[in-house]
């Protein structure tokens, strides 16, 4: 497994990409095309991506850092069969190696389905086992997204 940085992505790296968001995120999230998810990226302001690929070809995961309202926000995707590996404590520790605060939304309910089918997994003890604190206050409830918001923050700051 291989982990690059980059502020750019290419054709290819947007392609597969999309093609694992709309695989392992909720239905209502996913993109009908590279153009939607383009358009996604071009609203994101200093944006940071992780990509972790298996043998530099084929993307099985990626965590993108940027701010949101002078706050730095972040968000991953792994590949299902990449799942429960220590791959997405690696991407989240890298970005923690960079950045001093984590921002995310994290869906806190079992009753989002994906593209075939099943539910989403809540990935709230994931992020719990990896330091973050759940903003249990501050939620984000829209057509397409329940969630509550999760921080993590580098101690002995």
């Amino acid at each position: 497994m291989k982990i690059i940085q980059t502020n750019q992505l290419t054709t290819h790296q947007k392609e597969r990409i999309t093609a694992l968001w709309n695989a392992e995120y909720p239905t209502s999230l996913s993109y009908n095309s590279i153009a939607g998810f383009d358009e996604f990226l071009d609203k994101i302001e200093q944006l940071k991506h992780y990509i972790l690929s298996d043998n530099g070809q084929n993307i099985v995961g990626w965590l993108f850092v940027f701010i949101r309202d002078e706050e730095i926000w972040f968000s991953v995707i792994l590949d299902s069969n990449y799942q429960k590996m220590g791959f997405g404590k690696q991407l989240l520790n890298l970005a923690k190696q960079d950045f001093k605060t984590l921002n995310g939304w994290v869906i806190d309910n079992a009753s989002s389905k994906k593209s075939d089918g099943s539910l989403y997994p809540v990935p709230l003890p994931f992020y719990l086992k990896n330091g973050f604190n759940v903003l249990n206050d501050v939620r984000l409830e829209t057509e397409k997204l329940s969630a509550v918001k999760i921080r993590w923050e580098l101690s002995g700051e």
